[in-house]
């Protein structure tokens, strides 16, 4: 497919005809929809401070385990750094200390203008997180009339139906099914900003935007329908959307 690939506003436009037309959005919300990403970084450090002998979480492991679930981030980490502890303590340990962070986390730019924008111009939207339902709930408490908005949410960490975290395409295929009239894949697009969603989203047939943390290199980029630096910077006209700037 042709890509858009925005470098901030006025973005060079390529082929608009090679994107498809859709008619329900899926959002991510670590890092996409707020600024959780740091806090995550805080946490890792802080449990690898106690446990882990004060070895480093770096951005080559942060950006591996992003879209993770929960129970494999753990797996994955514990192997990794050796942790004298068991998934589920590491689980319990993130969950204290998010508790502690995560509930004063702030929206990310153009977050609450762009889920507004959709939800007022009748456009279906429903958020696809690999968070469990308890961390969800944290960060979104004070944000709960921007998150009202959503049709419904699917919890990749509590959600039965999710079999296989990101990069598969689960979390994905079963946001879309639970929309009133079933929408086919294509007919969906999805908002991300890590790699491993990028490739589950595409994996599931859909089209991605990608607003990236500045540190992913432009290979992790690629797989990705349009990149842009903000949520503000999006082109829904692109896609047969109401534009967001008028």
């Amino acid at each position: 497919m042709n890509r858009l690939v925005s470098t901030g506003r006025g973005a060079v436009q390529s082929a608009k005809m090679g994107f498809r037309k859709v008619t329900h959005v899926i959002f991510d919300m670590d890092g996409l929809l707020l600024d959780t990403e740091t806090l995550y970084t805080k946490v890792t450090q802080a449990i690898l401070d106690e446990y882990g002998g004060g070895q480093t979480y770096t951005w080559d492991v942060k950006v591996s385990m992003m879209g993770l679930q929960r129970e494999e981030v753990a797996e994955r980490l514990i192997e990794l750094y050796n942790l004298p502890l068991t998934p589920q303590q590491y689980i319990d340990l993130t969950q204290d200390h998010i508790h502690h962070l995560m509930a004063d986390c702030k929206q990310m730019p153009g977050a609450e203008k762009l889920v507004r924008h959709l939800h007022d111009n009748k456009i279906p939207i429903a958020l696809a997180t690999s968070s469990s339902k308890e961390s969800t709930d944290v960060k979104t408490a004070q944000h709960k009339a921007l998150f009202d908005l959503f049709h419904h949410k699917v919890m990749g960490s509590s959600d039965a139906d999710v079999k296989n975290g990101k990069p598969a395409p689960d979390i994905f295929l079963v946001a879309a099914s639970r929309f009133p009239d079933n929408p086919s894949p294509e007919n969906c697009l999805v908002f991300e900003d890590a790699p491993n969603g990028v490739k589950a989203a595409r994996s599931a047939g859909m089209q991605v935007v990608m607003v990236p943390d500045e540190h992913i290199g432009e290979d992790q980029k690629k797989e990705a329908t349009v990149v842009l630096k903000s949520l503000e910077d999006v082109k829904l006209e692109d896609f047969g959307l109401p534009p967001l700037h008028a």
